[in-house]
């Protein structure tokens, strides 16, 4: 069987969750199935790049215009522009017809983006159950035609010593609540550090830059941006909370990494958090800054708890590997094939 997949979001050193685990898809895919050819698929304006990393002997490049190569073809990021012989669509999330968390001009294109491409698709793979819910409701597929395929994780082998650091991981934007993540952190005691890292650049973010500015505890507040590999490793290995509010997730890719690292989580009660969390976090009402900023607190004075969701996290990040998305995923393409 021949598998094209849409390699557009892989490329480059930032990449988004998109990114990853368009990487960890196509390259596992490849390495797991040795027999098999696959064509890695890039739109245009990335086709050029794409010669700028090696790719498995198994795999050829492909321009991404018109049909889709292959028996069988993978969109990795809920877009299909034309239809092949047998199609399959992951979707992350469709939080931007939820909230207000987008422009009304974005809003519209990726609504009738989404909906050209659970059209196209003969089966979806949805990263969560409450994503896979909203596909059957918001784009009205059938529940029967998706499956939930979740991310993975890699656990973390070092530990170093740990700082009254919170860590909050993800591009600073409305959606992920950061403002009252800041008012909450505001009640911690002193001595105590509040980390934003990720790219300063999405919706609403200069608002929510606005209570970082405004805040008593400024000088205890770092955001520097979007960070290296290694700048983040750093991070999860030196926090010694990890705080994850987030309005809306379809996922939640940096929750998993936290726990990955030994990282206690306090995460929101909403979306796909609690799927993901399990009973290895403290979920929160993300709306409620005494309810995070109680939680906040519970962590930084409590070395048992700590101790307990530290354990948990970790048995919770083992059931999440690439490995097992990887085969559920060639699953479903025999599924459909």
């Amino acid at each position: 069987m021949s598998i094209g997949l849409d390699a557009t979001y892989s490329l480059g050193r930032n990449l988004s969750g998109v990114g990853v685990y368009s990487r960890r898809i196509m390259f596992g895919l490849a390495r797991a199935y040795p027999q098999e050819k696959f064509f890695y698929c890039y739109r245009p304006h990335r086709f050029f790049r794409s010669y700028g990393e090696p790719i498995p002997n198994n795999a050829a490049r492909r321009l991404l215009l018109g049909a889709p190569p292959g028996d069988l073809f993978h969109a990795l990021n809920q877009r299909l522009d034309a239809r092949a012989r047998k199609t399959i669509c992951t979707f992350h999330d469709l939080f931007v017809l939820t909230g207000e968390y987008s422009s009304p001009e974005f809003r519209a294109r990726f609504a009738a983006q989404a909906r050209e491409a659970a059209e196209r698709s003969d089966a979806i793979i949805a990263v969560s159950e409450f994503t896979a819910a909203q596909v059957a409701e918001l784009l009205k597929f059938p529940r029967d035609r998706i499956r939930v395929v979740p991310h993975g994780v890699e656990i973390a082998e070092s530990r170093r010593p740990r700082e009254n650091l919170v860590l909050f991981v993800g591009a600073i934007q409305r959606r992920k609540n950061i403002a009252r993540l800041v008012q909450a952190f505001e009640r911690m005691p002193e001595g105590w550090r509040l980390a934003l890292a990720g790219a300063p650049d999405g919706f609403g973010a200069a608002q929510e830059l606005e209570t970082v500015e405004r805040s008593p505890r400024r000088s205890a507040i770092d955001v520097p941006g979007y960070v290296s590999a290694a700048a983040l490793e750093d991070l999860y290995q030196r926090a010694r909370i990890f705080a994850f509010p987030s309005l809306d997730e379809g996922f939640g890719m940096p929750l998993l990494d936290a726990m990955a690292h030994g990282v206690p989580v306090v995460t929101s009660s909403r979306s796909a958090l609690p799927e993901v969390a399990g009973d290895a976090a403290l979920l929160v009402d993300p709306f409620d800054v005494d309810a995070i900023g109680n939680a906040l607190l519970r962590l930084a004075a409590g070395d048992a708890l700590r101790e307990d969701l530290i354990r948990r996290g970790l048995d919770r990040a083992r059931l999440f590997t690439w490995d097992s998305a990887i085969e559920r995923t060639w699953n479903v393409y025999h599924e459909i094939k």
